[in-house]
């Protein structure tokens, strides 16, 4: 039987602490909230988690194997109870998981507003994320040790050390090296990802104020007079091929959907899919990148070169539009993400 395609996602896991209030309280204003939930999240986890359950093309079948590398507080009893079960249950490989002593799981403060959009609202504490991250080395020998065929696809994003994203995205992105790069820059750097590191990567992945930063950050990069709400994408992406060596760029424009673009010049908008009902956002974003990385990674699995994705990088990305937006129809962050076989039940 030939091998899954094998995705590593190198990141974060947090216990999310999450307050359900019918708006954000200001400076000095106390509210009360309708509810109060203990979830596991973090960006990495969750997009562990959105990677497996694309792969579920049945609710017993599951295409792709996904394995999470990260670090939590040992004798976490979160990581046991909660963090741990979640992942598993949705068909991630926990067993590069470092439970480092010292150290506290990653944890982010969230609320969410009730009514029609369900923003929010974060504060993240690194924890061991940070503390049980930073050893380049030791972090490459477990990916070997885990995947000793190199996987097709790892995911990285910015929830861990910066050192250790630029000296991950420096191996990975050796041309002699046969694994790929998805990369979603959230949150961006204050000092950005050097040239030297960035340039190769596969695939990045942004949200309009990420397009910002990132553009702003990368030395030699035009400058742009563009904002969040004049943000010309169809200008922008190019540049990024151009500069930085990046063969796909998408930018991720919320409810309005995705623009996709090409190093070889294939570009398009994709429209968001309309939700009647958006209980909380808070894993759209992470839900978009698993899903866009289980697709990109059956592809790289086939040994076709990254060329030839153009014709299925238009179809990838609706359905990872409407994975999202199944998600923010939910509550919660792991918990929200839908599997694939839910979301073609659901066409």
């Amino acid at each position: 039987m030939a091998q899954k395609p094998q995705i590593c996602v190198i990141g974060s896991l947090n216990i999310d602490f999450v307050t359900y209030a019918r708006r954000c309280p200001g400076p000095g204003e106390t509210l009360t909230g309708s509810s109060l939930s203990i979830d596991a999240g973090g960006k990495g986890a969750n997009q562990a988690v959105a990677c497996a359950r694309a792969g579920f093309i049945t609710e017993t079948q599951q295409d792709v194997a996904v394995k999470m590398i990260g670090a939590v507080g040992a004798e976490d009893p979160y990581y046991s109870s909660l963090l741990r079960p979640a992942l598993e249950k949705s068909g991630v490989d926990t067993t590069g998981i470092e439970q480092k002593a010292g150290c506290q799981t990653g944890s982010a403060t969230i609320i969410v507003e009730e009514g029609e959009n369900g923003e929010n609202r974060i504060v993240v504490v690194p924890g061991a994320n940070h503390d049980g991250m930073s050893d380049v080395d030791k972090i490459l020998a477990l990916v070997q040790t885990q995947c000793p065929a190199s996987p097709q696809v790892v995911v990285l994003q910015g929830e861990i050390p910066r050192s250790t994203v630029v000296g991950l995205m420096q191996h990975y992105n050796d041309p002699k090296n046969p694994t790929n790069v998805v990369l979603n820059i959230a949150p961006v750097y204050p000092d950005g990802i050097p040239l030297n590191a960035l340039a190769g990567t596969a695939v990045l992945i942004m949200n309009e104020t990420e397009t910002i930063q990132m553009a702003e950050s990368i030395p030699n990069f035009p400058a742009i007079s563009q904002t969040e709400a004049d943000l010309q994408p169809e200008l922008l992406a190019p540049l990024f091929h151009q500069v930085a060596k990046i063969p796909i760029v998408l930018i991720t424009l919320g409810a309005k959907g995705v623009f996709f673009s090409t190093a070889t010049g294939r570009h398009g908008f994709v429209q968001g899919v309309r939700v009647k009902n958006v209980v909380d956002t808070t894993a759209a974003g992470d839900t978009f990148v698993g899903y866009f990385s289980a697709a990109f990674a059956k592809y790289a699995a086939t040994g076709k070169t990254l060329e030839h994705f153009d014709a299925l990088i238009e179809s990838a990305v609706q359905e990872a539009n409407q994975a999202a937006a199944m998600c923010v129809q939910r509550k919660g962050a792991i918990e929200s993400i839908p599997f694939a076989y839910e979301i073609r039940d659901h066409q």
